[in-house]
């Protein structure tokens, strides 16, 4: 009986190890999904780009000029892959900071884009959110920062 006992909780002991290391809200995944979300930008990968965003996503841009939707944001990957804009030579993040709270996690930090001749650096905050095991980028929020004079 003790045998049968032990082992059952052994089971359960690593079932629920196993759930709480698949999850995707923690500082290391958080931090490979964000690259892989700048990776799929300048690659123009849409099937991974349509497959990260929630479906109520939101992106501001620089000063809300624009705000776009899940649906604008591939629309514009379509448009650069139907007109072969590869004009983004780089994207390059740097001091990436992880908040996690609860089912949702905050990712920040500085990236660089090469486009064309141009270096421009923009402050980044992205919201992830885990659904069903599944994290998904919910909002992006991205502000150009100025040349110093």
């Amino acid at each position: 009986m003790k045998q049968i006992i032990v082992i059952i909780a052994l089971v359960g002991l690593s079932i629920i190890s196993a759930s709480a290391q698949e999850s995707c809200l923690n500082q290391e995944s958080l931090k490979k999904l964000d690259a892989s979300w700048e990776k799929a930008q300048l690659e123009l990968n849409f099937d991974y780009v349509k497959s990260i965003l929630a479906e109520d996503f939101i992106w501001v841009h620089n000063h809300a000029n624009t705000i776009d939707n899940k649906s604008a944001v591939l629309e514009r990957i379509r448009r650069y892959i139907n007109s072969n804009n590869k004009s983004t030579k780089s994207r390059i993040s740097k001091d990436v900071k992880v908040i996690i709270s609860g089912k949702t996690g905050i990712v920040s930090g500085i990236t660089i884009i090469e486009k064309g001749s141009n270096l421009i650096t923009y402050h980044f905050m992205r919201t992830y959110v885990e659904i069903n095991g599944n994290c998904y980028l919910i909002a992006n929020h991205t502000m150009a920062i100025p040349d110093k004079e």
